[in-house]
């Protein structure tokens, strides 16, 4: 099976609240992994252990059968790359120098000579290749994104981790981004990302798992887990699940509507 991530009856509290309860869940190589649910839920503080960022209070979390904080930084950065939600600079550092820095693990190696080919290629498949000399603060907020995401393409490890890639793109670069963290689970990798829109987890996710209090409430395909009832419980929002050229639409029902303006009151209705 080669590289297994392995989160193992985990459990962490920050700031005397429990954030995490007893979670177990196991990452395989070639398949993408959407971890969804309400804010609060405990997704980034999940995905921060899996990273070995954060210890965990009780459980285990194993790479490779072997535990996290037994693994070499190098060993492990070449084995695990992680985007965190936030993506701050404190130089002025160009775009092509921040996607280089993905690279940094395989210095004096002989994959030291494919850098330039595949921080370009990395840069190309996330459409910044055109900012590559421009200083990343004067970038946008989602060009910033895509630059971080070609960071983590340009490491090239098999193990990936996102938290909330899509956060700051519009509707055209958060189908790309997932589209691109699904062709690396095709290619064999293990991605774990986090994300908001269902509807975007359904879509390239070969399994999706429902956080909800700190506890995996479901882990199954978009097809088993995506059920009205179980999302709407969790989220405590009804949704409606359809079906739209043989893919899973997830919508909220509008139950606080408000009428646009000039629009006479009669015609219009909220459906419940």
């Amino acid at each position: 099976m080669g590289l297994m991530l392995r989160a193992s009856g985990v459990s962490l509290s920050l700031g005397g609240h429990r954030v995490l309860h007893e979670v177990s869940l196991d990452v395989r190589p070639g398949e993408l992994v959407a971890l969804v649910g309400p804010n609060g839920a405990g997704k980034s503080t999940l995905l921060g252990v899996m990273a070995g960022d954060l210890p965990p209070d009780a459980g285990a979390v194993t790479l490779d059968d072997v535990d996290l904080a037994a693994w070499k930084h190098l060993e492990l950065a070449r084995r695990r790359s992680v985007l965190p939600q936030e993506h701050r600079l404190a130089f002025g550092f160009r775009a092509v120098d921040v996607v280089r820095m993905g690279r940094s693990p395989w210095v004096r190696t002989h994959r030291e000579d494919d850098d330039d080919r595949v921080v370009a290629e990395a840069m190309q498949r996330t459409e910044v290749l055109e900012h590559a000399e421009r200083i990343v603060p004067t970038l946008s907020g989602g060009e910033r994104a895509r630059v971080a995401f070609a960071r983590i393409l340009a490491q090239e490890t098999p193990l990936v981790l996102l938290d909330e890639p899509t956060a700051a793109l519009d509707l055209r670069h958060q189908d790309q981004v997932l589209a691109q963290a699904r062709r690396l689970a095709v290619a064999g990798s293990a991605v774990v990302a986090v994300v908001h829109d269902l509807t975007i987890a359904a879509a390239y996710a070969d399994r999706i798992c429902v956080l909800a209090g700190g506890e995996i409430v479901a882990d199954g395909t978009p097809a088993e887990v995506l059920d009205p009832e179980l999302i709407g419980r969790v989220y405590e929002h009804p949704v409606d699940v359809l079906t739209h050229q043989g893919r899973l639409v997830v919508v909220p029902r509008r139950l606080h509507a408000v009428p646009p303006p000039d629009t006479e009151e009669g015609s219009w209705s909220v459906v419940r």
